[in-house]
């Protein structure tokens, strides 16, 4: 009798965004490490937590650079390449830019894993990169205990349009691109307790790319915009308090979700990721009387390819709703607001 075919999942102590480092974590690790403002180029280094580096070429022109890559979520070897593609060319978009080329970054477990399964990983991050009208320009490959894909991603900005997590201003109005849910979802995935409705429905958000980011970055009412990813829209919405020096107002209600998140978080599919996210970051977060654990658990679930947060003027705000709606996110909503004061409080 054959072993049964080892799935994907099975293969990684996490998935997806939420095997990426605590934010307590990485905050330690980066202490001390030098800052970037002796360069006058570097618009955007990691003083702010912001989603990509940006490098002024000239007046006209700044280079983006990005990094991101992850164990599997899934265990369709093609939806796991399309999702880690999509989720590293979101950075560019997350800054205003577009995206020009990708490099492939790939370790595989090349004993446990047959060639055809990880030539399925290349080909799915090769047709999102070409839905994103870019090519995998090269990239390195290594043998590896766990399977890893992702892409060093390269796109260009003009400086006056470049969109930072640092630019929120008091009074904006916050809208959500995407729904949450994705940990909860690729939790029950690596138990086997989601259906095929639910798979498929999580692999058309996360395989869904942000390049409605473009058409933000040309509205000068849009002021600051980052990607929700592995930090949950508590963590990534932190980074924007933090980095205006305002406080986010965001209502839990208001949020979008996948159809199944709420029932999955109250059914205890939870990742780990959001337990580490709520310790590292829960002391700057005012949540309502009584919040059941579920509900923070889905307010610190880990997203991978998550939605836009965007922090727009208020007076535009509806119409940007529309317009993101009409581009193909019918979940996008707005969620709150920015005032003055620091951290984030759920409504």
């Amino acid at each position: 009798m054959n072993a049964p075919e080892l799935r994907l999942s099975q293969l990684s102590h996490g998935g997806g965004c939420g095997c990426k480092l605590a934010p307590a974590v990485l905050r330690e690790l980066l202490h001390g490490q030098p800052a970037g403002q002796m360069f006058p180029q570097l618009l955007v280094g990691n003083e702010t937590a912001d989603d990509a580096a940006v490098w002024q070429i000239d007046d006209e022109t700044a280079v983006i650079a990005t990094t991101d890559f992850f164990v599997p979520m899934v265990d369709d070897p093609h939806a796991f390449g399309r999702i880690a593609a999509a989720n590293a060319i979101s950075d560019i978009y997350a800054m205003g830019g577009r995206p020009i080329m990708a490099l492939a970054i790939l370790g595989m477990p090349i004993d446990r894993l047959p060639a055809e399964t990880i030539r399925q990983v290349l080909q799915g991050g090769q047709s999102i990169c070409a839905e994103a009208g870019i090519p995998v320009a090269g990239g390195h490959s290594i043998d590896s205990v766990e399977p890893i894909y992702g892409l060093a991603v390269i796109g260009l900005v003009h400086p006056g349009k470049m969109r930072r997590n640092a630019d929120a201003r008091v009074g904006d109005s916050l809208i959500l691109t995407k729904g949450l849910g994705v940990g909860h979802y690729s939790s029950a995935i690596k138990k086997g307790a989601l259906d095929e409705a639910g798979i498929a429905e999580m692999i058309a958000s996360t395989t869904l790319l942000n390049r409605i980011g473009v058409e933000l970055a040309d509205d000068p009412a849009v002021h600051a915009i980052t990607d929700v990813t592995g930090f949950g829209i508590l963590g990534h919405g932190l980074e924007v308090a933090r980095a205006s020096n305002a406080k986010l107002m965001i209502e839990a209600r208001a949020l979008p979700r996948l159809s199944r998140a709420d029932e999955l978080a109250q059914a205890g599919f939870v990742t780990g990721a959001s337990m580490r996210n709520w310790a590292a970051y829960g002391h700057e977060v005012t949540l309502p009387e009584g919040c059941p654990d579920w509900q923070r658990a889905l307010l610190c679930d880990p997203q991978t390819s998550g939605g836009l947060l965007v922090s727009v003027a208020p007076e535009e705000a509806d119409a940007w709703v529309q317009r993101i709606r009409d581009g193909g996110y019918p979940l996008a909503s707005i969620v709150g607001r920015v005032e003055e004061g620091s951290g984030v409080t759920i409504v």
